[in-house]
């Protein structure tokens, strides 16, 4: 066990009062969306005191805080943690649970920052032995429109007066992992996101006489069921396509035929060559069936995050860190890629790096616990420690490469 692995697991457990504090203060005032005063406003007096070069975003609630280090030039790791909350009624029974109405830290967000500020914590104690720089990214606006292009935008990439040489990022989980397993994976390890929008144009008639009007809602229904053969039929299983009708909306009562009928669909997609296909291939679909049943069709796809691919190397090296400092039994690869989707994506497209899972699953079987985005979600903040650990170590070792 090398001398810095020992110091930075050490020191954060030294910080580990502090930022689980600091957490459950976040959790009580989860903010959504890029404007997040109070959640900044905590971040900041955290900071307070710690040799820092920190930028507040003009756009939105971020903080960039720069640490440079003292053992001469060398490479910029910069950190992640997204600050955002969602617009989610708690229900759990926590005693620090949400006291704002209709928001909650149900995907852990509070977490990443309390885990962000102690690896900030740790590499500040080291700072004189750091050949190079930090840049410690918190990032509003996650699970809305994206943070985090609106800060590449604003120079975090630069923050530190060069380009970052490689970027790392964590993400907790309430379920399906034991507490404090980490797991990843090379290449595409969460999907892109794109939503597909249709609104079906006819003529409205009594139910009675349809022959009299144009009916909007079969034809939606065809369009539906016909995209799902497009899914399985044009697409490699070995690269597979998503695409879920989430919202149908039409019509006012049973018999009254509707003048139209909407639909919202989600799409998600592991590689930009299915990405590419399945947006020219549903609105041909879309557009097709309307056609041939002489209806007209409005339809919008509008392109969401990309795919997060972790860097191979970096991947590789984030890997043997944390079997190095946890042990092997800490780590699992993941064979598949999530669905879900991420705006750490954007700083992957610009700057090699990985992101890692973390399970702060609270429950003793991680099967039956409530996924992140649920009411129910709890995340056991014992984890912080560990990330802050990890976040810290990663960049002690890529700055002495």
């Amino acid at each position: 066990m090398s001398a810095g692995r020992v110091r930075t697991r050490e020191l954060a457990e030294l910080f580990r009062e502090e930022i689980v504090a600091l957490r459950r203060a976040l959790h009580q005032v989860p903010e959504y969306d890029l404007d997040l005063p109070k959640t900044q406003q905590l971040i900041l007096d955290a900071l307070e005191g710690l040799p820092l070069e920190i930028t507040l975003g003009k756009e939105l609630s971020s903080v960039t805080a720069v640490l440079r280090g003292g053992g001469g030039p060398g490479p910029v790791v910069l950190l992640r943690g997204d600050m955002d909350a969602l617009p989610v009624t708690e229900r759990t029974d926590v005693p620090f649970a949400s006291r704002h109405p209709g928001m909650m830290h149900a995907c852990g967000h509070d977490l990443h920052v309390a885990g962000l500020v102690g690896a900030a914590k740790v590499l500040c104690a080291l700072r004189d032995e750091l050949p190079g720089d930090v840049v410690f990214m918190f990032q509003p606006g996650e699970e809305t429109t994206g943070g985090a292009p609106i800060m590449i935008r604003e120079g975090v990439l630069d923050a530190a007066g060069r380009r970052a040489d490689a970027a790392y990022g964590l993400h907790v989980g309430s379920s399906s992992q034991p507490l404090g397993m980490w797991s990843s994976r090379p290449g595409s390890f969460m999907a892109a996101a794109d939503q597909l929008s249709v609104r079906v144009v006819g003529a409205g008639t009594h139910g009675s006489t349809p022959y009299r009007g144009k009916d909007p809602i079969p034809v939606l229904c065809e369009i539906v069921t016909a995209l799902q053969t497009m899914v399985t039929r044009q697409f490699d299983v070995f690269d597979p396509v998503v695409l879920t009708v989430g919202r149908i909306a039409g019509g006012t009562k049973e018999n009254i035929i509707p003048d139209d009928a909407f639909f919202d669909a989600t799409v998600r997609t592991f590689s930009e060559v299915a990405r590419a296909k399945v947006q020219e291939a549903s609105i041909q679909v879309v557009e097709g069936l309307a056609a041939a049943h002489g209806l007209q069709v409005e339809a919008e796809y509008r392109v969401g995050y990309p795919v997060t691919v972790n860097d191979e190397a970096e991947f590789n090296f984030a890997r043997d860190t944390i079997v190095d400092v946890f042990g092997p039994d800490r780590f699992r690869e993941r064979p598949n890629p999530r669905c879900g989707a991420e705006d750490f994506s954007y700083i992957l497209q610009e700057v090699p790096g990985v992101y890692l899972n973390l399970s702060a699953c609270a429950a003793a079987d991680p099967d039956a616990a409530a996924d992140n985005h649920s009411p129910l979600a709890n995340f056991d903040d014992s984890v912080l420690p560990d990330g802050a650990a990890l976040l810290a170590e990663l960049a002690v070792r890529r700055l002495a490469r």
